[in-house]
């Protein structure tokens, strides 16, 4: 039996491919469904999957930065990636004998890549240094459809106010519920909005996740440290408080 990592941001796709996959592979279990990368990657961290099927593109985490974290944090995972048609990318896998999916997954298609992963776990016989390598490959290249543009103004609650600020000078954003904690060097507003829904507005070059709950802006990071246990805590240049970092998302910070 294989346990399984379905990573998705599209909720129709997402149980498709669970309903595909259990069709064609009966013996494999879904141990996670997730709709972005942080919670993909947690999700692998803390179930220790033999597969992911990640989505190249998600909101937060993209599925080649989660591929390159999940490396760390739980070795024996194999990846197989989620693509729309980019012949670029799919040279690039087919190279690296790394496997892929191509939307729209087809049965022969997603049922030979099971055979091919059970066969390279019974072995195993899971190439990790290949995967690194392609990642590097891959992340150094702009996608070949651009990026719709990061979100520059939001509209936050302080008080009785309606602040207007400027993303750039967002210090952190801070999941509350079903709001979120914006907040800046001045102090903290909230912004009627989930920070699943914020993740897809924001430019991924400047905002990462440290935890499932929150996402610094790199400029604003000061210092990072790790404890004993693999944990961090985020030293930041202009607030006194320190942001605990989870343990997945450490790895993260080895390939900046």
């Amino acid at each position: 039996m294989l346990r399984c990592v379905i990573a998705e941001d599209e909720p129709l796709l997402r149980q498709a491919l669970q309903a595909l996959l259990q069709e064609t592979w009966p013996s494999a279990q879904v141990v996670a469904l997730c709709e972005e990368g942080g919670e993909a990657l947690e999700a692998i961290s803390t179930l220790q999957p033999d597969v992911a099927l990640l989505d190249i593109r998600m909101p937060g985490l993209t599925g080649l930065e989660v591929a390159a974290a999940a490396a760390e944090v739980s070795p024996a995972t194999q990846v197989v990636f989620i693509t729309a048609y980019d012949q670029y990318a799919i040279d690039a896998f087919e190279r690296g004998a790394v496997d892929y999916l191509l939307k729209p997954v087809g049965r022969e298609r997603l049922a030979s890549t099971m055979h091919r992963l059970q066969t390279r776990a019974a072995a195993g016989a899971i190439d990790h240094a290949t995967l690194v390598q392609l990642l590097g490959q891959l992340n150094q290249r702009k996608p070949a459809t651009p990026e719709p543009a990061p979100l520059v103004w939001l509209t936050a609650s302080a008080g009785k106010e309606t602040r207007l600020i400027l993303v750039e000078d967002v210090v952190y954003f801070q999941s509350d519920n079903k709001y979120t904690v914006v907040m800046t060097a001045e102090g903290e507003a909230l912004l009627r909005k989930p920070l699943k829904e914020l993740l897809p507005l924001l430019d991924t070059n400047l905002f990462k996740q440290i935890h499932r709950a929150t996402i610094v802006n790199l400029k604003a990071i000061a210092s990072i440290s790790r404890d004993d246990s693999g944990k961090g805590a985020l030293k930041l240049k202009q607030r006194p408080e320190l942001l605990s970092i989870s343990q997945p998302f450490m790895a993260l910070f080895k390939t900046m």
